[in-house]
């Protein structure tokens, strides 16, 4: 994991012209955020194209931006699904023409650095997956869950889905779920009812309700299972990403499930997003 001084912005130089993007590619969008030796900033957002999508996408963003492969110093790419230093260069080789220098990184390492900078603590990531990543601002990391759709992503947005379509099966789910398995990306379908399934809740749907606690609860495992491999003195600094956590009548339950499990939390709202993160990772590595 690069260090957290990459995110101390640096200076700018104003002779050495181009630009610098960080890119923060999730399962349900992507976003682009590029800053230039001047302080101008550009930004874009669209549903995710995937990893298989990636190399498109910042073509397309290239010609939008009218900017060459010379114009741009450092690209950075936070995304999911990438941890080995294998995954790392096979996702990052096909982008070489684009920037003069690019890494890749793992979109919860560009979201914990971006919310905690370097002070240890836990990002807690829930969107269409969810994970943990804790620090002890000493060096030492450990990361909980992460395992993807099939293994795994307890408490996310699309094991929300999940969850309501198997509860409503016997109704009107069995035909939704038929044509969300059908479609092009299932799991970002199945993802998208869990704003439904929170409106239910807070209406009183007794299934709603149900589903929203276990997510809760599982969320907050993933936090005492960090605080518990690293040791983490309390009062323990917690942040969080992912649009499930957005919502922050869901997110306090989610703190106050993990208050039930022991561990004193000291919630702190995320300095920046996982995008601005890698734009700064960017700049860092171009005046290096």
């Amino acid at each position: 994991m690069p260090g957290p001084s990459a995110l101390r912005s640096p200076a700018r130089d104003a002779r050495s012209p181009g630009w610098c993007v960080g890119v923060d590619l999730g399962g349900t969008w992507i976003r682009a955020v590029g800053v230039d030796s001047r302080g101008r900033r550009r930004q874009a957002k669209q549903p995710s194209p995937g990893l298989d999508g990636l190399r498109d996408f910042l073509n397309r963003l290239w010609r939008r931006w009218a900017l060459r492969r010379g114009d741009v110093l450092s690209l950075a790419v936070a995304s999911r699904g990438v941890w080995t230093s294998v995954e790392r260069r096979r996702l990052g080789r096909p982008l070489g023409h684009l920037a003069r220098h690019v890494t890749v990184i793992a979109d919860v390492e560009a979201a914990y650095l971006g919310a905690l900078g370097d002070r240890a603590g836990v990002l807690l990531l829930a969107g269409t997956g969810s994970m943990a990543l804790g620090g002890n601002g000493r060096g030492r990391w450990a990361r909980a869950g992460g395992w993807g759709p099939l293994l795994g992503d307890e408490g996310s947005a699309f094991w929300i889905g999940r969850e309501w379509l198997r509860a409503t099966m016997g109704t009107t789910g069995f035909a939704q779920a038929r044509r969300m398995l059908r479609s092009r990306d299932p799991v970002a379908r199945i993802a998208s009812l869990a704003p439904v399934v929170l409106r239910g809740a807070r209406r009183g749907s007794g299934d709603a309700r149900q589903i929203i606690a276990r997510s809760q609860n599982a969320l907050a495992n993933l936090i005492v299972e960090i605080v518990r491999a690293l040791r983490l003195d309390a009062p323990v600094l917690v942040s969080w990403s992912g649009g499930l956590l957005a919502d922050p009548r869901f997110r306090a339950g989610v703190w106050r499930a993990a208050r039930r499990r022991g561990v004193v939390l000291s919630p702190a709202r995320p300095r920046r997003s996982a995008g601005a993160a890698a734009a700064l990772l960017a700049e860092r590595l171009a005046r290096r």
